[in-house]
């Protein structure tokens, strides 16, 4: 099958199927594989998904915690959503602002929930300093543009509340400052910046988490779908085509790229939403005049069906919003049209750039609107990420295993509450077309 043609709502399992061809997939290879698992082992921890997350909690249960870790990984490394984002390490993930999180909890649990999304960007700065991974980390800093001024009058409110209640940084930036010395964005009326995001080159940077690893002699098994997950008393048996794991405890990492029927832990508990990504041609410096495009900070837009985009450092410009609803159609020439046509109306000195890559990727949304990092009887998962997963990844990875090693964590609803299930998980893709033609509508009239 297809890569990009796969569904975990529809397909049983996601082996043999082949990488993505993305850009990031031209800046680099794969590598070598590690061998696939053959014949049977014991450890105490088997970590499910050689993405960040998983590739990550068991660095931390190796190092932090001295505890025999191994990861299981269906196709290789670079396959899944760790390899397709837009590489945006940004504070924040899931679909809640903070005062939202003030206004369900109270403001100790905004300000804690806020320090976590911190310390994950500071967390993915640190490992690629500490360990030189070479991931082309760009400009610091990310811009979330007003696509309106109902959204501008938001982001006003949003910047002073992170500014008076949380006590951070938070710049209000003015339409016009904003198209003079950012970019000249025909459909902005205002930008919040925060200062400590910025761009990666994801695949690059999966492939460094990767090394670290095989750096402290974890076993990573590429190649190694778990086909049955049986458990005995508190014993969990991880079966696979050519072997079997006995663990004491596992970690489900696969995240939007889990089968459709795979623990009850988190089953019909997500929703798998398709992500497009198009990369134009190199601008020139005459087009990136005429665009004023005087940044590489990541940049992500206040509508509903959030666009998001910035210039690479080979001078391409990445532009990113929603995909198809099923894996099915995926590869529809609408779908890229339709970034480009978005594309165009944000910067139309580009209406005749050509687009040389474009792919898609899943990503995981809760029914709640937040990740969900939780361990509970000997399994843990994190999930959720709703696209942020890049920076916290890093977090959850770190929280994750301290959970699965018995250690206390922060006492917020992030590492607390289990996923919620959806209440009729048959019919989420129903819901998932109305939620897209009302975010349509809002986005253009409201």
């Amino acid at each position: 099958m297809n890569s990009e043609l796969f569904d975990p709502l529809y397909n049983s399992s996601p082996a043999n199927l082949a990488p993505c061809r993305s850009y990031w997939a031209s800046t680099t290879s794969l590598g070598q594989a590690s061998p696939v698992l053959s014949g049977n082992r014991s450890v105490d921890v088997a970590v499910i998904g050689g993405g960040y997350t998983g590739l990550l909690s068991a660095y931390y249960l190796a190092t932090e915690h001295n505890i025999d870790v191994c990861v299981l990984e269906a196709n290789q490394i670079g396959f899944g959503a760790s390899a397709r984002n837009a590489g945006f390490v940004l504070k924040g993930s899931g679909r809640l602002g903070y005062k939202q999180m003030a206004a369900r909890w109270d403001l100790d649990t905004a300000k804690g929930i806020y320090h976590e999304f911190s310390e994950a960007v500071s967390r993915v700065d640190g490992l690629i300093n500490e360990f030189n991974i070479d991931c082309e980390p760009q400009q610091k800093g990310y811009l979330k543009v007003a696509h309106n001024k109902k959204a501008l009058e938001q982001l006003q409110s949003a910047a002073g509340f992170i500014r008076r209640e949380l006590g951070e940084d938070a710049e209000f930036i003015t339409a016009n400052r904003f198209k003079t010395e950012f970019m000249n964005h025909q459909q902005a009326f205002g930008a919040l910046r925060l200062a400590d995001g910025f761009g990666v080159n994801p695949l690059k940077l999966l492939l460094g988490y990767k090394s670290i690893l095989q750096g402290k002699s974890v076993d990573l098994y590429e190649n190694t779908c778990v086909t049955d997950w049986l458990t005995e008393g508190n014993q969990h048996r991880l079966i696979t085509s050519r072997g079997e794991i006995r663990a004491n405890k596992v970690i489900t990492a696969g995240n939007a790229y889990t089968p459709k029927s795979f623990s009850s832990n988190i089953d019909n508990r997500y929703l798998p939403i398709l992500s497009n990504v198009i990369v134009t041609e190199p601008l020139s410096e005459q087009e990136l005049l005429s665009c004023g495009l005087n940044t590489h900070q990541v940049t992500m837009d206040t509508r509903i069906l959030k666009y998001y985009y910035r210039l690479l450092p080979d001078n391409r410009l990445l532009f990113g919003g929603r995909g198809a609803i099923q894996g099915k159609d995926a590869n529809k020439p609408i779908y890229q049209k339709r970034l480009k046509f978005a594309l165009d109306k944000c910067f139309p000195p580009l209406q005749q750039k050509a687009v040389a890559y474009n792919w898609t990727g899943w990503i995981a949304a809760a029914l709640d609107d937040m990740p969900h990092v939780y361990a509970s009887n000997g399994v843990g998962y994190s999930i959720g990420y709703c696209g942020s997963g890049v920076s916290f990844s890093s977090q959850a990875a770190f929280r994750l295993a301290e959970q699965i090693a018995g250690k206390q964590v922060p006492a917020l609803p992030l590492y607390q509450l289990p996923l919620p299930k959806f209440p009729l998980p048959q019919l989420r893709r129903v819901g998932q077309w109305g939620y897209y033609h009302y975010g349509w509508l809002r986005d253009r009239f409201l």
